[in-house]
């Protein structure tokens, strides 16, 4: 088990109630993953990428699963599968979906799949400053690599758009992930993570979820990066559901079809 977060906790015990797995090393795991029963935590660097499947390869793991994105955006799949070692995740081709909002922004206009209305992509701090001109309020600013979830604000006003994209393009708060900004039109709602498990064409769904996405109530704060996930009954009915897979995630996997996306590897 690759990462050190709650997620990757909750995956490792969950891997231990079941009676074929003997073992999980969790790389680097956490103090509480070093607690459950037939875990060990191992020395690793996420970032990694050789020495995470050096390290798969001399513990002879079974399987191997990555929480965090920056490994899988890195490559760690294609990797994997070069030594002939089995992983689950996606391919790097697959994660620059996760990996640049620019990439999957523009990926999803052209397929036709829902997405919030785009006012521009921008490389520089003084064209998005230009650009909030012509914006309405509140105005959602993103930046466009890997910021742990804290790389995307709904700004209510000129003066806080300015600030964070000063921190993003100017301070360079989250490095290179500011390189580029988009700027979108803000949705309101109820958000719903909906998350599948596929091989490009079978399609297995998980259960739905949903982040306590801001650090204050109601809504107000920065984002926390997901902070708080939670999944209950009736969060999803039937007639949604079929609307995300057909107009969501039949269109995506089709889409990257075309373009020769692989989903995943499969030499193992």
């Amino acid at each position: 088990m690759i990462g050190s977060g709650g997620r990757e906790h909750a995956l490792a015990w969950r891997l231990r109630q079941g009676g074929s797995v003997e073992r999980v090393w969790c790389a680097p795991g956490n103090g509480g993953m070093a607690r459950l029963e037939g875990a060990e935590c191992v020395a690793a660097d996420v970032k990694d990428v050789p020495a995470l499947a050096a390290l798969g390869e001399r513990l002879r793991a079974d399987l191997t699963l990555v929480g965090p994105e920056l490994p899988l955006v890195n490559g760690i799949a294609d990797e994997y599968a070069r030594r002939g070692l089995r992983l689950v995740g996606p391919t790097q081709q697959a994660a620059r979906l996760e990996g640049s909002k620019a990439f999957a922004k523009e990926f999803l206009l052209r397929n036709n799949i829902p997405t919030g209305p785009l006012y521009g992509i921008y490389d520089s701090a003084g064209d998005a400053y230009s650009a909030l001109c012509a914006v309405d309020w509140p105005c959602v600013i993103k930046a466009d690599g890997l910021a742990a979830g804290k790389g995307v604000l709904v700004a209510p006003n000129p003066d806080d758009a300015t600030a964070f994209i000063d921190r993003l393009m100017v301070e360079r708060e989250f490095g290179a992930a500011g390189d580029r900004v988009l700027l979108e039109e803000a949705l309101s709602g109820p958000e719903l993570s909906y998350i599948v498990l596929t091989d490009g064409e079978t399609i297995l769904p998980l259960a739905p979820t949903r982040d306590h996405k801001r650090i204050l109530d109601g809504n107000r704060g920065p984002n926390t990066g997901g902070m708080g996930a939670y999944s209950a009954d009736g969060m999803l009915d039937h007639a949604l559901e079929d609307r995300i897979l057909e107009t969501i995630i039949r269109p995506t996997l089709e889409g990257m079809a075309r373009i020769r996306i692989a989903v995943f590897c499969t030499q193992v």
